[in-house]
C-alpha cells in the first residue's frame, strides 16, 4: 500500500527551529536495526521478552525518570521511539540512552498510552478516546519531527496497544471485554471489525502489548496473566474465520506496552519432530504453542491437593520417607469420585463472621467461581504430623469427572508454610517449564508452570496471608521461603490449576473471602528468578540439572547441606558451575550423597532459585508395637558402582528386638512411583545376620513378590532370580514394576527375639553368581569355562581398589591388540568377560596387570 502523508500549513523548518530537545543528545546511540527481540516497558523500566518462550529479563531499569508509553521500533531508523507524556516524545537506542523531544503542536491531552510506527517511519499514537495523532519520524523526510495533525476512528473501540503489520501496513489491535481483532486504516481512521478472537472468548483482560512478526502473525499479551496468545496471518483473515492459539506464558504487568520491529521473524514449534525448534527448551506438546495443535492435548488435567504438600527436608526425611513408604505398602489411592462435596453456605463471604486470626480454612475456599461441576474435599491429613501446620485443608475442583484445579490451605503458627509447591513436586520429578507473575489488584505474583511426571501440565501460585499490628491483612508472595516475615502466623495458599484463567479467578476470590474477614492493608512480593532449575536428580555421585538461563548469567553456585546417607550429619558445601546459553544442562559432581537441599545464586545476582534434590530414601520399618531399635544406621557404599546393574546405594545396618517383624526398606524412586527392572535377572546383595530374612518387592499395583533366604554372622553373598520372588498365590515374579525392596526379619516364636541384620553391594543386575575360587591361593586367576568355544570370564582377586589391564597372546607371543581390556576393578573379587571375538581355536596366553601392580597370568584354549 502506497502511503500519504497528510500536510499541514506548518512550515518544516520552522517547526524544526522551534522544536525543543531535553535531555542530553547522544550521538553515538546504536539503532536495534530489528532486533528480534520483543520489547516490553513497564512505567520506566525495559524488559527483554522472547516470545517463543514467553521469557523476560530485564535489560534496563529506569531508562527515563517517567513512564515511558505508546511505545514503537522504527523500521525508518532503527531505534524505538514512545511518547513521554505532555508533548514530548522520546528516542532510544540499542543501549537504552535517550534523547528527548518536545513537538509543541501535540495537544496536552494526558497520557497517550496507545501507539505505534508504520513501515514508512510514521507514528500514530492516542490516549483513549476516538482522537489519534500523528509525528513523522522518518529521518529521510522534510518533515521530520513535525506533528502533522490528528483523525477520528470511525468507531469507537476499548483498547490499549496497537501495531502495524508489515504484512500490509495497516493498524491491528484487540479490544478488551469483547476481544475482537480490528483492522484500522490509518490515513481514513477507518475501523473494520475482524470477528471476536477465539483462543479469547469469555477473557476479560486489557491487552495492554502487542507485536507482529514478518508474517504478519499478530502476538497479544494479557496483562493480568502476561498470556500470550497469537492470531495468525492476520492480513488473511476474511469472514471472521482465524487461527489463534495460546503461544507463550511471559511476565503480567499493571502497566504494559510492547514495541517490536514487525519485519523480524519469531521461531515457531513444529508440534511433532521431537525438536525444540523455536529453542525455548520446550519440544512438541510441552510447548504451548502445541496445545490443541496436531496429536496434542489441550491442557486439560491437574493434580488433586491429596498428592500435595511437601517435599523432604533435612529434619523430615526420615519422616516422610515413612510416609510414602506406607502409602506405597497399602496402596494408596485417593479417589475424588467417592470424596465429601463441598458446597457453598450461608456465610460464604458474609462479614464478620469469623475473627481474623481463627477463620476455618473451609470458609477460605472459593467455590462457583471456576465452572466447576463438583468441588471436593482431599486434604492431605497425614502431612499434619510431619510440617509446621497446624491445620490443613484441601479440595479439587472437579469439571465432569477429572480434576481440574486444586487448593491447598494451611494454617501456620509462628512462620510461613515451609513446603513450597516448586520445590516439592520438582524433587518428586516434575519439571518446572515457565516462572513469571500474574497480576491481582494490580499487584504481582509470582506463577509457575509445572509438568508433573505423568504428563498433566499445572499452573501454580502460592502466596500467604498474616496479620499486621491492626488485624489487617498483608499478603506476600515470594519465591524463597527466607523472604517472608518470620514470628506471625499465616494463612497459606498453594492453588494450581490446568487454566491460567482458572488459577487468576481463584486467587482473586480467596482474597475476596479474606477481606469479609479483615481488609487487606499491604501486598509484599518480591520478583521471580531469573535463573532457575527446569528439573533436576541425582544420579552416581551428581547432581543433574536442566537450567534455564533468562538473564544470560555466565555462572552459577550452589550452597546447601549435603547429608551423604539417611543418618549422617549435614555437612555445609559451596560449589560453583558455568553455564553456556538459554538451556544448558550441567552436572555437579557431589560424591554419593542421599540428600542436598541448596541454593542456585546467579552472577547476576537477582533472585535466586532453591532446590531440594535426593536419592530414593531407605527407611526402617520399626511400626510393631512390639519392636525396639537398637541401632539404625544407613552407611555410604565404600567403593564407585564400576557394575552394569541398577545399583541400590547405601548399606544399611540394623539390631533391634522384635515379637513380630522388623524391616527396612529401600523405594526405587525419591517419588515412591514403580521402575521397570525387567532388563536384570537377579536382585544381589551382600548380607550377614541372624536367622530368615524375608526379601519382599511391592509392584506398582500395591501387590507383593516375596522370597526367603537364610543368614548367618558371616556376609554372604545372595544373587535371587526374579522367579524366585513368589505372588500371593504361588505364582512367579518378575522385576517390571519394582517399587519398594524390603528386608524383613521375623520372629518365629512369637516372643521378643534379637535381630542382626547388615545389608550392602545391593543392585538389580544381569550377573550371575561368582564362580567361588577352588584355590586358597588368591594370587591365582580362574577362566571358566577353558576350554572356551564363545565366550569366558576370567575371576581375579585384588586387595584394594583400582585399574587394570588385560591382554591376549597367542602362542608366539604376539599381542592381540583387539582382545586388549581396561576397566575399573573393585577389592575383593573381580570379573573379565572375554569374547572370541574371531580367534582361531588353539591356545592363547592371558596376562592381567592391575594399578597396584599385581600381575595374574595363565592360559585359554579356543575350540
Amino acid at each position: 500500500m502506497k502511503h500519504h502523508y497528510t500536510t499541514f500549513s506548518l512550515n518544516y523548518l520552522l517547526v524544526l527551529a522551534i522544536t525543543v530537545f531535553t535531555g542530553t543528545a547522544n550521538a553515538q546511540s546504536e539503532p536495534f536495526d530489528c532486533d528480534y527481540n520483543a520489547y516490553l516497558f513497564q512505567y520506566n523500566d525495559v524488559y527483554a521478552i522472547d516470545l517463543a518462550s514467553g521469557s523476560s529479563y530485564l535489560v534496563k531499569q529506569d531508562v527515563t525518570p517517567n513512564s515511558i508509553n505508546g511505545a514503537a521500533y522504527n523500521s525508518a531508523d532503527g531505534y524505538l521511539w514512545g511518547y513521554y507524556g505532555g508533548r514530548q516524545i522520546v528516542r532510544m537506542g540499542k543501549n537504552f540512552d535517550t534523547d528527548i523531544y518536545t513537538i509543541p503542536e501535540i495537544p496536552p491531552t494526558g497520557m497517550n498510552y496507545i501507539g505505534d510506527i508504520d513501515l514508512f517511519g510514521q507514528y500514530y499514537f492516542r490516549a483513549g478516546g476516538s482522537t489519534y495523532y500523528h509525528v513523522d519520524l522518518n529521518p529521510e523526510s522534510p518533515t521530520y519531527l513535525t506533528y502533522m495533525g490528528s483523525n477520528t476512528l470511525s468507531q469507537s473501540i476499548n483498547v490499549h496497544d496497537w501495531a502495524f503489520n508489515a504484512a500490509d501496513n495497516m493498524l491491528y489491535t484487540v479490544e478488551k471485554k469483547t476481544n475482537r481483532l480490528y483492522r484500522i486504516e490509518v490515513e481514513t481512521g477507518n475501523v473494520e471489525n475482524v470477528g471476536e478472537v477465539p483462543i479469547l472468548s469469555g477473557n476479560n483482560y486489557t491487552y495492554g502489548a502487542v507485536y507482529f512478526d514478518v508474517d504478519g502473525n499478530f502476538y497479544v499479551s494479557a496483562n493480568q496473566t502476561g498470556t500470550v496468545y497469537i492470531i495468525r496471518n492476520v492480513q488473511n483473515i476474511v469472514g471472521g474465520i482465524m487461527d489463534s492459539n495460546v503461544f507463550a506464558f511471559g511476565p503480567a504487568s499493571a502497566s504494559n506496552d510492547g514495541a517490536r520491529c514487525p519485519s523480524a521473524p519469531v521461531p515457531q514449534e513444529d508440534c511433532l519432530n521431537g525438536i525444540d525448534d523455536d529453542g525455548d527448551g520446550l519440544i512438541d506438546c510441552d510447548d504451548p504453542s502445541c496445545s490443541g495443535v496436531a496429536a496434542c492435548p489441550v491442557i486439560q488435567l491437574a493434580s488433586s491437593g491429596n498428592n500435595g504438600g511437601l517435599e523432604s527436608n533435612d529434619r523430615l526425611a526420615n519422616l516422610i520417607s515413612k510416609r510414602n513408604y506406607y502409602r506405597a505398602k497399602s496402596n494408596y489411592k485417593f479417589n475424588p469420585l467417592t470424596a465429601k462435596r463441598v458446597k457453598r453456605n450461608k456465610n460464604y463471604l458474609r462479614k464478620g463472621v469469623y475473627n481474623p486470626s481463627a477463620i476455618e480454612l473451609n470458609a477460605l475456599v472459593p467455590l462457583n467461581v471456576i465452572g466447576e461441576s463438583s468441588t471436593v474435599e482431599s486434604a492431605p491429613e497425614d502431612l499434619l504430623a510431619l510440617t509446621n501446620a497446624s491445620d490443613i485443608y484441601a479440595v479439587d475442583y472437579l469439571k465432569g469427572t477429572e480434576t481440574s484445579s486444586a487448593l491447598m490451605v494451611i494454617k501456620t503458627e509462628d512462620k510461613v508454610y515451609e513446603h513450597s509447591k516448586f520445590i516439592c513436586d520438582r524433587f518428586l520429578g516434575a519439571q518446572l517449564l515457565s516462572v513469571s507473575t500474574i497480576q491481582l489488584r494490580e499487584k504481582d505474583f509470582i506463577r509457575s508452570i509445572i509438568k508433573q511426571a505423568d504428563g498433566a501440565t499445572e499452573f501454580a501460585l502460592s502466596f500467604s496471608a498474616r496479620l499486621n499490628e491492626n488485624n489487617q491483612f498483608v499478603i506476600e508472595s515470594h519465591w524463597n521461603i527466607d523472604a517472608y516475615q518470620e514470628d506471625t502466623a499465616y494463612y497459606n495458599f498453594q492453588i494450581w490449576s490446568n487454566s491460567v484463567d482458572d488459577l487468576l479467578k481463584l486467587a482473586d476470590e480467596i482474597l475476596n473471602l479474606l477481606e469479609s474477614n479483615a481488609s487487606i492493608a499491604a501486598f509484599a512480593s518480591s520478583t521471580p528468578p531469573p535463573v532457575f532449575v527446569k528439573s533436576a536428580r541425582y544420579e552416581r555421585g551428581a547432581v543433574h540439572m536442566n537450567v534455564v538461563n533468562n538473564n544470560r548469567s555466565e555462572e552459577i553456585s550452589l550452597e546447601g547441606g549435603i547429608k551423604r546417607t539417611e543418618t549422617s550429619e549435614t555437612e555445609q558445601v559451596g560449589l560453583q558451575t558455568a553455564l553456556a546459553g538459554y538451556i544448558d544442562t550441567v552436572a555437579v559432581e557431589t560424591g554419593n550423597i542421599f540428600d542436598f537441599g541448596f541454593r542456585i545464586s546467579n552472577t547476576n545476582g537477582d533472585t535466586p532459585d532453591d532446590l531440594f534434590v535426593a536419592d530414593a530414601p531407605w527407611g526402617v520399618d520399626d511400626s510393631q508395637v512390639g519392636t525396639t531399635i537398637h541401632n539404625y544406621e544407613v552407611m555410604q557404599t565404600e567403593d564407585a558402582y564400576m557394575g552394569e546393574g541398577y545399583p541400590v546405594e547405601r548399606n544399611v545396618n540394623l539390631s533391634a528386638t522384635t515379637d513380630t517383624y522388623v524391616g527396612v526398606y529401600r523405594a526405587m524412586s525419591p517419588r515412591f512411583k514403580a521402575v521397570d527392572l525387567s532388563n536384570y535377572d537377579n536382585l544381589a546383595f551382600t548380607a550377614s545376620g541372624s536367622g530368615a530374612l524375608e526379601v519382599q518387592l511391592i509392584q506398582g499395583d500395591g501387590s507383593f513378590l516375596t522370597t526367603t533366604i537364610d543368614l548367618s554372622a558371616e556376609e554372604q553373598a545372595f544373587y535371587l532370580p526374579a522367579n524366585e520372588f513368589k505372588t500371593s498365590n504361588g505364582g512367579n515374579g518378575d522385576f517390571s514394576s519394582v517399587k519398594v525392596v524390603q528386608f524383613n526379619m521375623k520372629s518365629n516364636s512369637g516372643a521378643a527375639e534379637n535381630k542382626q541384620l547388615a545389608l550392602k553391594a545391593i543392585e538389580f543386575t544381569s550377573a550371575s553368581m561368582p564362580a567361588p575360587f577352588v584355590d586358597e591361593n588368591l594370587n591365582k586367576s580362574i577362566v571358566s569355562p577353558n576350554p572356551m568355544e564363545t565366550e569366558a570370564t576370567l575371576y581375579f582377586y585384588d586387595e584394594v581398589a583400582g585399574e587394570y589391564t588385560l591382554e591376549l597372546f597367542d602362542r608366539n607371543g604376539r599381542n592381540i591388540s583387539s582382545h586388549t581390556q581396561e576397566g575399573n576393578s573393585v577389592a575383593g573379587q573381580n570379573t573379565i568377560s572375554i569374547a572370541r571375538k574371531g580367534l582361531q581355536a588353539g591356545l592363547y596366553f592371558y596376562r592381567v596387570e592391575s594399578s597396584s601392580k599385581r600381575v595374574w597370568s595363565g592360559r585359554i584354549l579356543v575350540k
